[in-house]
């Protein structure tokens, strides 16, 4: 088994497509061209102009047997599909076999956040004492206040900041920018980290284009150090649910519509492409009044 020399190619363009057209980020990228060429390989050496929807109907009932998820059989023909489209947008190809395959729907589940409560519980137990601390501090407050991805957050810069105004840039999914809004005690402890703190993890010249987050070393704090420093405090007040990064960015979104913010103001917050990833939200608020229902009322 293998992959012939002309559908390697093809994946290497493809590959500059997803990077300089689509904007895609690098783990996404790599998931992509990943699902493919495990496809190509289980082609077995055939040519991409070979492969036809009867093939890809073999592929689907092949990975279907390995009790993938639906989610990642999704992933997967997802991958493969947008191969193809470039394919024919390419004209490399003359139809497209993948458009007649349909992947399994996406389980729609819940995703997880916390209460006001846990988060503060989370940020009351960081040791700020040490500079690494205070900076982890800072970090995962901005995450709750601002609704920033982790990578988003990791990714900025001195010249993403209008602390003036209370706003940060952030360069999102497809490198679309959009601001976010932070309250005046966030700003002030940024303000104290960037001004007193960052220059006691590694004292560096802050230009524009330098990042804002910091290692000992004073390159940028990559997302693994982030993880793995929530890791930490979450198993020392012992949390009775998985906490990442991302669930504050749920948590975010949860606490603005519970309070009454416009579904189309928490879209643009979150940097949501569109309104239906953000309609989510709207059933765990509904839960969470269920649940509050049932718990309260004599009649439930």
């Amino acid at each position: 088994m293998g992959v012939n020399n002309n559908s390697k190619k093809y994946l290497e363009e493809f590959k500059i497509y997803l990077k300089s057209e689509k904007n895609f980020s690098s783990h996404t990228i790599r998931a992509y061209t990943g699902d493919v060429y495990t496809f190509l390989i289980w082609a077995d050496n055939l040519d991409v102009n070979e492969i036809n929807t009867k093939k890809f109907s073999e592929y689907l009932y092949f990975i279907q047997k390995i009790n993938y998820t639906k989610t990642t059989i999704a992933r997967k023909i997802a991958s493969i599909r947008a191969f193809y489209k470039f394919l024919y947008q390419e004209e490399i190809i003359e139809t497209n076999p993948s458009d007649a395959i349909c992947a399994p729907k996406r389980p729609k589940s819940l995703p997880d956040f916390m209460s006001e409560e846990e988060v503060e519980n989370i940020l009351r137990n960081i040791k700020i004492e040490t500079p690494a601390g205070y900076r982890n501090r800072v970090i995962f407050e901005l995450l709750w206040v601002s609704g920033m991805r982790i990578g988003e957050l990791s990714g900025l810069n001195y010249e993403n900041l209008n602390l003036e105004q209370n706003e940060i840039k952030v360069l999102g999914k497809g490198s679309k920018e959009r601001i976010v809004l932070i309250p005046n005690k966030t700003k002030e402890n940024l303000e104290n980290y960037i001004n007193n703190v960052s220059d006691l993890i590694c004292k560096t010249k802050k230009t524009p284009s330098s990042p804002l987050f910091i290692n000992y070393n004073g390159f940028r704090l990559q997302n693994q150090s982030i993880r793995k420093a929530l890791n930490e405090v979450v198993q020392k007040i012992e949390l009775p649910k998985k906490i990442t990064p991302h669930v504050f960015r749920h948590s975010f979104a949860t606490r603005l519509l519970e309070n009454g913010a416009d579904l189309r103001i928490v879209q643009e917050l979150l940097g949501h492409a569109s309104i239906s990833n953000t309609q989510i939200y709207t059933h765990i608020s509904s839960v969470r009044l269920k649940a509050v229902y049932d718990s309260a009322h004599p009649r439930a």
